[in-house]
């Protein structure tokens, strides 16, 4: 049996979802879990959706696995089972069992991501690690036109951070359907939704926006990051904003 999980987690103690030798990984820790479950001395593989980095949060991270043989169990009380398991941190929200041919990355039409900013003049405790505290007030009118920027089907490659793998035929081309922000309590939350996002993307996006809503970026000039030729004549995003401020919100399929 195919089953999706559907994983909220703060990202503050990990090392990111993606599986790596230190095993201070989401994925590593919900792929363990599942050994517990399955009495297995051996990691049980799971699929995520894609990566969040180091100290980047989830509302609804989507991972889907193939049951374990000898654990006969329907999805529902998967989710008490694992959860027993898992750190407070780190829980399975819902679980459902799905075609064989569902994949968690590749069957993904979209992801919509939000971005929090905090400008407040003192940054409350309980925001520390979930927020960008930016206290000084930035300018609306010109973060909601840098932001307009991004909507579309562009080539990134200027919001791209390389990861060592790339190569001439890497695509860098994705369409974004929204960006755009909204007014909360001392300030904005940004959201993203696109058919997928690269390294760094949606921090390198807000990183910029942000620099042209405070006056260190031209509009012209953001502009001009995108659509580059493969040399990057006008260069790369100014910023990367913290990975403090990032939530993988929702997966569509």
């Amino acid at each position: 049996m195919r089953l999706k999980l559907t994983i909220a987690y703060d990202g503050r103690p990990y090392s990111g979802w993606q599986s790596q030798p230190n095993g201070q990984t989401v994925q590593d820790i919900i792929q363990g879990a599942i050994a517990e479950v399955a009495k297995s001395d051996q990691p049980h593989p799971i699929h995520g959706s894609g990566r969040t980095d180091t100290g980047v949060h989830a509302d609804a991270q989507i991972a889907h696995f193939d049951t374990p043989e000898n654990v006969d169990m329907n999805p529902y009380n998967w989710v008490p089972a694992l959860n027993t398991k898992l750190p407070a941190g780190i829980r399975i929200m819902d679980c459902e069992e799905v075609s064989d041919d569902f994949h968690a990355r590749f069957s993904a039409k979209q992801k919509t991501y939000v971005y929090e900013l905090c400008l407040a003049p003192v940054l409350h405790p309980h925001l520390h690690g979930r927020v960008w505290h930016l206290p000084r007030q930035l300018d609306p009118v010109s973060l909601e036109i840098a932001l307009s920027h991004y909507v579309g089907k562009h080539c990134f490659k200027a919001f791209a951070a390389n990861r060592g793998n790339e190569t001439e035929a890497t695509d860098y081309t994705r369409t974004i359907t929204t960006s755009q922000f909204e007014t909360i309590e001392n300030g904005y939350r940004i959201t993203f939704t696109g058919d997928g996002f690269m390294y760094k993307m949606v921090r390198l996006l807000t990183g910029a926006a942000v620099q042209v809503s405070q006056g260190r970026v031209r509009l012209d000039d953001h502009l001009a990051l995108l659509d580059q030729t493969k040399d990057l004549p006008n260069g790369k995003a100014p910023y990367c904003a913290p990975a403090a401020g990032l939530t993988l919100s929702q997966v569509d399929y």
